[in-house]
């Protein structure tokens, strides 16, 4: 699908739409526990496949209303009866390859094209380590994967710079392994608010998990119960970051973000590089509100290693911003759905910014930048589609993007809510 963007003011209220991460890690929980009601999720391409995945390893999770409703399979899952296809959900091939490793037998995960070419190696060595077994088909430590089980838990060392998503996947079956997990961290960790998000979702499913100096350690031998048998999936700060900008570049009057409630999210950040830009923005946290008129922005210096989902979002605002934005730390970020670093840089480029691509950075200098509007590819990425669609706003003429419907993957009603505000969107 096509969506094309025209320049175009936006006003007035749109909502949070539930947060992605969150979803995956409540949805698996209650996989994990008897059963849960995973109240206000997110609904998109990515969650269902975790969902699928629940049903594949033994479960039940069935939607009903504005929810999921999951019988669980009490922390023994049992073996899929046919290929677990994760789509293009990194999150669900990562956190379900930890679920797999804890069933009796064996367990061959899958994916798109993308998902195929993403890093699991590290994931694949830590199971072996706990006394199962992992492996790529093609040997290259990319999905294909296949995994024997079970683990009994243990101690593993691995590198914290690949994706947090490997320590948040033996967090979540540590728990439920006979002596628990350990996890020495022998790099850096990146991205680590979204193994806080874990913790989070752990604590409200009763499970008991700690951050270490060098790691983290969760003992086994628990069981995953939500209090009240249900759990409120809270609002996505990665998908607030669209918005905000959107208002902070092209609001006529203001826009008003609702849903946007404090939480471990990282992402939570944008509030702040906003202001730091010099854009009128206030959070009213207790209400969960957020506030923000068009503004003159400046460039800014931002390190992503924690935000990885930022880096599009900044990079739109650095190129409508006087002065230079420098984004660092970034080199995890190429491993997404897509490199988004050279991508971000190529679309950019095709909209007239002056863009200068590192291996761990990316520069937009906004004040050598006239965005004009050009066809750009969305590269099968949701976020750079929504990102892009931000770019439209203000750039000169029409902005085409290609591949708009992976919007789904996180925000559905992405393009009907810009609508909605004011935005010139021809899908």
């Amino acid at each position: 699908m096509e969506v094309t963007v025209s320049n175009s003011r936006v006003r007035g209220t749109a909502r949070a739409p539930p947060s992605k991460s969150y979803t995956h890690r409540a949805i698996l929980a209650a996989g994990y526990a008897d059963g849960a009601l995973v109240r206000s999720p997110l609904v998109s391409a990515d969650t269902k496949a975790t969902a699928a995945a629940v049903d594949a390893l033994g479960g039940d999770a069935e939607r009903i209303d504005d929810h999921w409703e999951v019988t669980g399979f009490g922390g023994r899952p049992a073996v899929p009866a046919d290929v677990l296809d994760c789509g293009n959900s990194g999150t669900t091939m990562r956190l379900v390859t930890g679920t797999a490793a804890l069933a009796d037998g064996t367990t061959v995960l899958t994916g798109d094209s993308s998902l195929r070419s993403r890093p699991q190696g590290p994931l694949l060595a830590a199971i072996e380590e706990l006394g199962g077994s992992a492996r790529s088909t093609r040997c290259n430590g990319q999905a294909p994967l296949v995994v024997d089980g079970p683990i009994e838990g243990g101690t593993v060392a691995m590198p914290g710079d690949v994706s947090s998503q490997f320590v948040s996947s033996l967090l979540m079956a540590g728990a439920v392994t006979d002596n628990g997990v350990g996890i020495e961290l022998t790099t850096e960790l990146k991205s680590a608010p979204y193994v806080d998000i874990t913790l989070d979702v752990l604590e409200a499913f009763g499970v008991d998990a700690e951050k270490r100096r060098d790691g983290y350690r969760v003992p086994g031998d628990q069981s995953y119960e939500p209090r009240e048998g249900e759990y409120t999936v809270p609002g996505d700060f990665s998908s607030v970051s669209y918005l905000l900008a959107a208002g902070a570049l092209a609001a006529d009057e203001e826009v008003v973000v609702e849903g946007a409630y404090p939480s471990a999210q990282g992402d939570t950040s944008i509030v702040d590089v906003l202001r730091r830009m010099g854009a009128d923005v206030e959070w009213r946290e207790r209400d969960g509100i957020v506030i923000v008129q068009q503004s003159n922005l400046d460039g800014v210096e931002v390190d992503v290693s924690d935000t990885p989902d930022l880096l599009p979002t900044l990079a739109v605002l650095g190129a409508a911003a006087d002065g230079t934005t420098r984004i660092t730390n970034a080199e995890h970020v190429r491993y997404k759905e897509t490199d988004r670093v050279s991508a971000m840089a190529e679309a950019l480029d095709a909209l007239g910014a002056d863009v200068e691509e590192h291996q761990n950075e990316l520069v937009v200098r906004g004040e050598q930048s006239d965005l004009v509007g050009a066809r750009v590819d969305g590269r099968g990425d949701h976020r750079l589609v929504m990102a892009l669609a931000v770019a439209g706003l203000v750039a000169d003429d029409d902005t085409t993007i290609e591949g708009a419907e992976h919007v789904d993957v996180s925000f559905p009603k992405f393009f009907d809510v810009l609508y909605d505000l004011g935005a010139n969107v021809d899908a």
